[in-house]
């Protein structure tokens, strides 16, 4: 195709103006004709001879259905390139009815060796397994039906992507994804473009449809893989803020997990199943208590109900309040969780029965032994584990050892001049380190010596304690009526299922700690990255079920040596030369997309193309 120019001159005032039109040469005969397609009037727009070839050449790639690499280098051609073409489209100017392709002939040259460079390698890897990733679960269309914008849906999956591949601040996200990473390539998003407002505006619009993506990954997930959900774990976390947040309703002191009690704290709950994908989340404030939390989950919990059928709640001790198991009971939901009190009066659930000896991972011995308490109508399991009674039996002895030198800093203040005298003063010492020491003072008698209300010794006695017969022992209890001590241990174990989600946010995902001044920015930053762990998990899920039990941050390590790379080079004629080219995949990295049944390359040899047949040098779509 070609534009050819058609002088007229105005009767009136003598002046010459130039139309347009695109055209394109046939045959007759032994004659060549020119068809015009469409009349593109003035074109005042383009300045340069070169503009208008390369708007015709712009125009025939998109009617030929090519895309490519690059855009064709001048926004306002391009403009005018997908008007006119969508013109043509809409008045079918053209027969747009696929031909049989012919056979190309190989794209030979002859090169300079010597010119051979490398230039604009981008990261590709971790981004393209994720974008397969986001694929398998329908993520476009979950977007698309949430009623986000056709031009957002890219960029929140590029968004997605990044916070699982490289997560840090929005101003750092646009950086990575314009210097080091081709998301936005394999996204088709100019990354030149994107600015750190446009990243906010997606977290929050995500935040926004919160429920119905939640909604939407926890039935594709199951359909997906599967899962019968019969069983789903319910724990919280809480991450700090750095800064006072004085405006935040949401930001409060509170016990941290990460002890930082000088910082204020946000609170985040999640629901997970035994596969480890989220059901539900919940961001609570900083200084709610742990078994708080659980009443005002529980409605979200209801949904996943099925004909009648309610899955088993698996709960840890710090939610297991006599009113929140009472809370599940009256909703309909069996629970397991560990006991918060020890019990004392309580006989085998079978009679004559004898404890069950497991191992663990580490082959230490384990005894379970199914128990039933007169008081309650739950069963319980009594746990002695050999390792926890050791680590039971270190504390104790390091906290007596810790106690004692805090007694012997007491006694030197009353033996050196200068030191604590008072009597007074002394017992207040002595009443902080018991305080302190709570589980070791009571295994010491203590004495003060004392003059004119001034200690002048002190002395202490370890007494030698009673036969330590509960060392390692705890127990777990479970709303279930028919079941044995190896089923009650396994279901108790899937817990650990819900610790590696969280230690994925915190370690690989990063959502600690907060730098979000507004609230609204708080929540879109935690909402992200519960997202961003499920497309995490989706990809993990499926490589454990192959025996890769890599972590994210190891696996984002070895997807990350596969890169995108430009390849150029001078032919005979001094021509440049232009290779758009994927790496080939390390042995790690195949073995990675086999496992996942995903493809290797995003693309193969986007162009192949001599600089002077491009014009200002850039490589054009395919």
């Amino acid at each position: 195709m070609f534009i050819k120019i058609i002088p007229k001159k105005d009767k009136n005032t003598g002046k010459v103006y130039h139309y347009h039109r695109l055209c394109e040469s046939y045959r007759l005969g032994d004659s060549v004709r020119h068809r015009t397609i469409l009349s593109l009037g003035l074109l005042d727009d383009l300045k340069e001879p070169k503009q208008f070839k390369l708007l015709a050449d712009r125009i025939e790639q998109l009617i030929k259905g090519s895309t490519g690499l690059f855009e064709c280098g001048d926004p306002i051609v391009e403009k005018l390139a997908q008007n006119f073409y969508r013109e043509i489209i809409d008045r079918k100017l053209i027969d747009r009815t696929p031909s049989v392709p012919k056979p190309e002939d190989p794209a030979l040259y002859t090169i300079d060796i010597n010119s051979l460079e490398f230039e604009n390698a981008r990261e590709t890897g971790s981004e393209w397994m994720c974008l397969q990733a986001l694929r398998q679960l329908e993520m476009e269309r979950c977007l698309k039906e949430c009623g986000f914008a056709p031009i957002d849906v890219p960029l929140t999956l590029a968004h997605l992507i990044s916070r699982a591949v490289y997560p840090c601040s929005e101003y750092g996200t646009v950086q990575w994804m314009q210097d080091n990473s081709a998301v936005c390539e394999l996204m088709g998003i100019n990354s030149a473009e994107v600015t750190h407002h446009h990243l906010y505006r997606i977290s929050r619009l995500l935040s926004k449809n919160k429920d119905s993506i939640e909604s939407w990954l926890s039935k594709k997930t199951s359909s997906l893989f599967d899962l019968q959900d019969k069983i789903i774990l319910y724990d919280l976390t809480n991450t700090y803020f750095e800064g006072r947040k004085l405006a935040s309703k949401l930001a409060a002191f509170g016990k941290s997990k990460e002890k930082r009690s000088d910082a204020r704290l946000i609170t985040l709950a999640l629901v997970v199943n035994v596969a480890g994908f989220v059901k539900h989340s919940q961001i609570y404030r900083g200084n709610m208590s742990d078994p708080e939390t659980l009443q005002t989950t529980i409605e979200g919990l209801s949904q996943y109900s099925k004909q009648g059928q309610s899955p088993l709640i698996v709960i840890d001790a710090g939610i297991s309040s006599d009113e929140n198991l009472a809370l599940l009971r009256n909703k309909g939901f069996d629970y397991l969780c560990v006991s918060r009190s020890r019990i004392k009066d309580y006989t085998a659930a079978k009679e004559g029965g004898k404890p069950v000896v497991i191992t663990d991972k580490r082959k230490s011995n384990i005894e379970l032994l199914l128990i039933k308490q007169q008081t309650s109508e739950d069963n319980f399991l009594y746990v002695r584990s050999e390792r926890k009674a050791h680590k039971e039996v270190s504390m104790h002895q390091n906290f007596t050892s810790h106690f004692e030198q805090g007694l012997t800093q007491i006694l030197l203040g009353i033996e050196k001049k200068g030191g604590t005298k008072k009597l007074v003063k002394v017992w207040e010492r002595i009443g902080r380190l018991k305080e302190k020491y709570a589980s070791a003072h009571r295994f010491y008698q203590i004495e003060v010596e004392s003059k004119n209300d001034k200690a002048t010794n002190l002395t202490w006695q370890k007494i030698a304690p009673a036969a330590r017969k509960n060392e390692g022992v705890y127990f777990l209890r479970t709303s279930l009526k028919k079941i044995d001590e190896d089923t009650f241990w396994m279901i108790y174990n899937t817990i650990r299922e819900i610790e590696s989600s969280f230690r994925t946010l915190k370690t690989d995902l990063l959502i600690r700690p907060v730098f979000h001044k507004t609230d609204d920015n708080t929540i879109a930053h935690l909402n992200l990255a519960v997202l961003a762990y499920q497309l995490v998990n989706t990809i993990r899920f499926q490589l454990k079920a192959k025996g890769i039990n890599h972590d994210w941050s190891h696996l984002v390590r070895i997807m990350n040596t596969q890169k995108a790379v430009t390849v150029t080079m001078l032919d005979k004629q001094s021509r440049k030369i232009y290779i758009r080219k994927c790496t080939k995949p390390e042995p790690q990295v195949s073995q990675i997309y086999n496992a996942l049944k995903y493809k290797y390359y995003p693309f193969i040899r986007k162009s192949v193309l001599p600089e002077n047949e491009i014009t200002n040098g850039e490589m054009p779509d395919d």
